[in-house]
């Protein structure tokens, strides 16, 4: 985290303590302190605020999961729908583990905390979760899956996981994330083209 610039580290930040939190419990001096930046600099960098902050890191947390499928997809031997959905859940089954179930989703968390009263915040999740979206049907197309149902296959896998964090969260087990990688994959593999 060092190595990026103080309006990074403040996004960055905000993402976390957002995914941790939600965003009516993140406050601007947490992000400040919590990416090590003087408080000042959250006006200059954020000239609108809470709103723009939080608008960024949910942006910021799309970018960064719809990146994170070609990793999934470069891990896999054989890549295969199923297999790239198990990847998907295997990073949150690790970190749950590993960590407790204090963390979730921050486009999520945004949307949960914010769809109705904050539109432009809205909007922020609906486009991270285009920017996820896409490069998760670009993988099926990839891997044979015809181009009509990749969205949707797509839209299937993203909601299975948003709702098995949501559980496994509630529920302080990762049951919920290892059902929806085993029932869901014979599916998702059965929707490639032979």
């Amino acid at each position: 985290m060092s190595e990026r610039g103080p309006r990074e580290r403040m996004v960055f930040s905000a993402a976390q303590l957002i995914r941790r939190d939600g965003v009516a419990a993140t406050g601007m001096r947490e992000v400040a302190a919590h990416a090590g930046a003087p408080r000042g600099s959250l006006q200059h960098y954020f000239p609108g605020g809470k709103e723009q902050l939080v608008n960024e890191a949910v942006g910021w947390a799309g970018r960064y999961a719809g990146k994170r499928v070609a990793r999934f997809v470069a891990a896999l031997d054989e890549p295969t729908p199923g297999g790239l959905f198990a990847e998907m859940v295997r990073q949150w089954t690790d970190e749950y583990e590993a960590e407790g179930f204090a963390g979730g989703c921050p486009v999520a968390a945004a949307t949960v905390d914010c769809a109705e009263s904050t539109a432009s915040t809205r909007e922020a999740a609906s486009a991270a979760f285009a920017t996820w979206t896409g490069p998760v049907a670009q993988a099926l197309a990839d891997m044979g899956v015809p181009e009509q149902r990749t969205v949707a296959l797509a839209t299937l896998m993203i909601s299975s996981l948003e709702g098995a964090l949501l559980m496994a969260r509630a529920e302080q087990d990762v049951r919920a994330l290892r059902t929806v990688a085993r029932e869901l994959g014979p599916l998702l593999d059965a929707a490639v083209r032979h």
